[in-house]
């Protein structure tokens, strides 16, 4: 099986529909937090827990990422080497972008759609949530110009699926997904 690579922006589902995905179709799921935490155990760190890059070690780690681009650049090297191998489900922002392998799914959504997501997640109000997403989505575009010269969330072309996520719950993405890969005839 091709690898099935999910991005989209901040706050849209993409962990939530990639596990789901994962767990239908019997596969890995992996992310570039996933792919940091072995970075971070290769220089000495021992990661442990999702609230791992919150306290000392992990937010020491990030601190390091953020000095150079090329973290970013070995997480993704390492995403692009799991996409060639297939039979992963991968979340990314950037990767659909840098690699010809894979089913590529973009999950669309507006802003106060993901607000509200993230509100119900993290227990913050959703006018807070919309601030927070508006400097991620500005950063996550930064980012990636300046890194790739990707205009990410603009350019789409590299997307086999564009699911918008707006009016719709997270099963009902992954039971799209699910069905487009199944379907789909390579």
């Amino acid at each position: 099986m091709k690898a099935i690579i999910i991005s989209g922006m901040p706050a849209v589902g993409k962990t939530t529909v990639s596990r789901q995905v994962a767990e239908a179709l019997g596969t890995p799921l992996v992310g570039g937090g996933d792919v940091l935490k072995e970075m971070a155990v290769e220089e000495g760190y021992t990661p442990g827990g999702d609230d791992w890059w919150d306290k000392g070690d992990g937010m020491k780690f990030l601190q390091e990422r953020k000095r150079s681009s090329d973290f970013d650049k070995e997480v993704d090297a390492r995403l692009i080497a799991k996409a060639r191998k297939g039979g992963v489900v991968i979340t990314s922002y950037p990767v659909p972008w840098l690699t010809g392998d894979g089913v590529k799914v973009w999950l669309s959504g507006g802003v106060g759609s993901r607000a509200a997501r993230m509100a119900k997640r993290d227990g913050i109000p959703v006018k807070k949530c919309k601030e927070i997403l508006s400097v991620r989505d500005t950063e996550n575009f930064k980012l990636y110009k300046k890194i790739y010269g990707i205009e990410f969330g603009k350019d789409l072309k590299p997307f086999d699926l564009v699911v918008e996520t707006d009016d719709i719950d997270e099963a009902k993405v992954a039971e799209i997904v699910i069905h487009y890969v199944k379907h789909r005839g390579d």
